[in-house]
């Protein structure tokens, strides 16, 4: 394996990170205060990779994508991942956080409402309001004030801090000593304006609060929450990363995206995976040996008309109620079989 790669595609951690090269001159950040590092990777990562059962291993990304994964870390790109459903766009994101050591992936479901504010931050302004208004109408003998609770109008910037918090892609984006992992998820689902709306924030690597922006001669530093539900520091009202995050971008290829996201990103195509790889994927989830037990399933699985989509999913929802059924005699084999069929019907056809 050639000795340029961080991200080895082999399943166990390690310390490859801390050998990655500085970034180019016009991808070199310099964000602060730093943050504090974030949680280790969480069950829905482990569940993924077959972590729990210490299969991670089997998942072994080809050499192309092995490749790519490294250029973005080096360029300090984001990385969109296109291919069918299924195919294990977003399972890239939370192997790489695994392997390098990289903490909770932060995840974006994109869907047709989302926004890019919705990524980056919110900001409860009702909520806020509410609050002055009970502190302000309490008595203002000592003796009920104290009975009232903590004044918010008494902390910087009249407690704004309480009321905002960041989103996934905005707590990917916040001064870190290693970048954060950041998977959004089918961006092709978003309306026609998010892909152009992401294109200054991962070009600058940084956003602005403007509600912050304007507090900050009184209150030049105010805390807020993170999308990891912590506290951070906040400067000026304006986020800028240091380590540039690891951003997936996923995509079914429902739609085109405009040229200057496309300058901006590693492009990877996965394609629909083979034999070999879906026996890789089978045995992390199933064991050691699982994969020749079901290869009728999964030559079941492959063998499809052109044009016809399936899912991994489909496969493993097919073998999971094998195993658990403890279907023997030929009675319930043929129960099998129709059950398999019926799990694993194309995606593109209603009937």
């Amino acid at each position: 394996m050639s000795d340029w790669l961080i991200y080895r595609g082999a399943g166990a951690p390690h310390d490859g990170i801390e050998h990655l090269p500085p970034p180019p001159p016009w991808r070199d950040f310099d964000g602060g205060p730093l943050v504090a590092p974030p949680a280790a990777l969480d069950p829905s990562s482990e569940r993924r990779l077959g972590v729990q059962h210490r299969e991670a291993s089997h998942h072994r990304p080809g050499e192309t994508e092995r490749e790519l994964v490294n250029a973005a870390l080096y360029l300090r790109r984001p990385l969109l991942v296109t291919g069918a459903p299924g195919s294990g766009k977003s399972t890239l994101a939370h192997s790489v956080a695994y392997e390098l050591g990289l903490g909770r992936v932060l995840g974006w479901p994109v869907v047709s409402r989302s926004t890019l504010r919705d990524g980056l931050y919110d900001y409860d302004a009702i909520g806020r309001l509410q609050d002055l208004q009970i502190a302000r109408a309490a008595p203002a003998a000592a003796e009920g004030a104290a009975a009232a609770g903590p004044d918010p109008t008494d902390e910087p910037g009249g407690g704004i801090g309480r009321y905002i918090r960041l989103g996934p892609l905005g707590t990917a984006l916040l001064p870190a000593a290693r970048p954060r992992v950041l998977l959004v998820d089918e961006l092709d689902k978003s309306d026609i304006d998010l892909p152009n709306d992401l294109l200054n924030v991962l070009e600058e690597g940084e956003f602005r609060i403007p509600e912050l922006e304007r507090l900050a001669g009184s209150a030049p530093e105010v805390e807020v929450l993170s999308d990891d539900g912590t506290r951070v520091t906040v400067r000026d009202g304006r986020v800028r990363c240091h380590a540039f995050p690891f951003i997936v971008l996923t995509s079914n290829g429902e739609r085109d995206f405009p040229a200057p996201l496309l300058r901006r990103c590693i492009h990877l195509h996965i394609p629909v995976p083979d034999k070999e790889r879906l026996a890789a994927m089978v045995r992390a989830h199933f064991g050691e040996g699982a994969a020749e037990r079901y290869e009728a399933v999964i030559d079941r699985f492959l063998d499809r008309e052109p044009g016809d989509v399936r899912a991994v999913d489909q496969l493993f929802n097919a073998i999971h109620l094998t195993q658990r059924a403890g279907w023997t005699d030929e009675d319930e084999e043929e129960t099998r079989r129709r059950l398999t069929a019926e799990l694993m019907r194309p995606l593109d056809r209603t009937r």
